[in-house]
């Protein structure tokens, strides 16, 4: 059995992170149901192959809150944390080879952590948008993508619009900026340990200092 590993979220400031596995007996299982990259894919496209995805194919997803992020944060870089993180999802499933989408700039080293977190004896292929070579890989980054997508949509609901939860996006900052504002504290679904954080709370003070 193969299997391969995506995550969403990774360089969001609001919102979970997503990571998840998918396995099954060769590539082209994957292949035939036109999985592919999430982001090539439009949200249609993403519900119809999550459903059909997690339907067919055993699957491992963990959804890490933002507080959670930040406590790990603490103690190791995020990178190290991906390490972690993917390589619980790939013991979760047990498969003989499984196929990652490198999250450090040295692929083969980012392979050698995965490995030596397992819980069990796996061959670890780790590349650059493997989500693009490998289409379980793609599966994955679907699953991951929409698993995501629905959290950010209940935040949404309960706290207006958040955009999509990365620096980037102007509704993001927006959202942030409103909520730093009114509790003077960032949001419980925000990375606190992010930069992002960091700088709007110092431009909120230095408003308050001009305020004298």
């Amino acid at each position: 059995m193969i299997c391969g590993v995506d995550e969403a979220g990774k360089g969001a400031v609001l919102g979970p992170l997503v990571v998840a596995a998918v396995a099954c007996h060769d590539d082209a299982e994957c292949r035939s149901l036109g999985a592919r990259d999430s982001k090539d894919l439009t949200p249609l496209q993403r519900a119809r192959l999550f459903q059909e995805i997690t339907a067919r194919f055993p699957c491992a997803v963990i959804s890490y809150p933002a507080g959670e992020i930040d406590a790990f944060r603490k103690r190791m870089t995020l990178n190290d944390f991906m390490v972690l993180a993917h390589a619980e999802v790939i013991s979760r499933l047990g498969p003989d080879l499984a196929y990652v989408d490198a999250c450090d700039v040295d692929a083969r080293r980012y392979g050698r952590d995965v490995s030596a977190r397992l819980r069990s004896p796996c061959r670890i292929i780790s590349e650059h948008h493997a989500d693009h070579k490998y289409a379980v890989v793609g599966a994955a980054s679907i699953v991951a993508k929409v698993t995501r997508d629905e959290a950010i949509a209940a935040l949404a609901s309960v706290h207006g619009e958040i955009g999509s939860g990365y620096p980037s996006d102007p509704y993001t900052v927006a959202h942030l900026e409103s909520y730093l504002n009114a509790h003077h504290h960032p949001p419980p679904y925000a990375r606190r340990s992010w930069a992002t954080i960091a700088a709007l709370q110092a431009q909120r003070e230095q408003r308050k200092l001009g305020d004298y």
